[in-house]
């Protein structure tokens, strides 16, 4: 494993906290450690990713929640299956934010499958 997390911060705080620090509150914290944040492209990368992270889960939590609109209008099956989609969801973001946070204080920079080629486009000095 390669330790990414070198350097100096814009923020003054080490590059590890600073990016875990950046998926505390998703898109919100990503943001604005994307605009304090000029010099360390590890914190940039973290920071990309979790703004596009954080707006592609607030998306599928909502295409989510009008399926499950529809599914409540199919007696039993239906809610037992808005149930299970909704706890998957919950319990899936929860781990990969846990799992992010995680990797970037170690030092790592993991990039979500889907999320992490969006965040190129947000930050694409972070990704050189």
């Amino acid at each position: 494993m390669v330790n990414h997390a070198v350097g100096r911060t814009s923020t003054g705080l080490a590059p590890n906290v600073a990016g875990a620090l950046a998926y505390v509150f998703g898109p919100i914290t990503g943001l604005i450690f994307l605009v304090l944040e000029k010099e360390n492209r590890f914190v940039r990368f973290h920071a990309s990713q979790a703004v596009t992270t954080g707006v592609l889960i607030i998306g599928l939590s909502i295409a989510l929640g009008l399926l499950s609109t529809m599914l409540a209008f199919v007696p039993v099956l239906g809610w037992l299956v808005a149930i299970a989609l909704n706890l998957a969801m919950g319990l899936g973001s929860l781990i990969l934010w846990l799992t992010l946070m995680w990797r970037a204080y170690r030092g790592e920079q993991w990039e979500v499958p889907i999320a992490g080629p969006l965040a190129r486009r947000i930050a694409p000095d972070a990704f050189a």
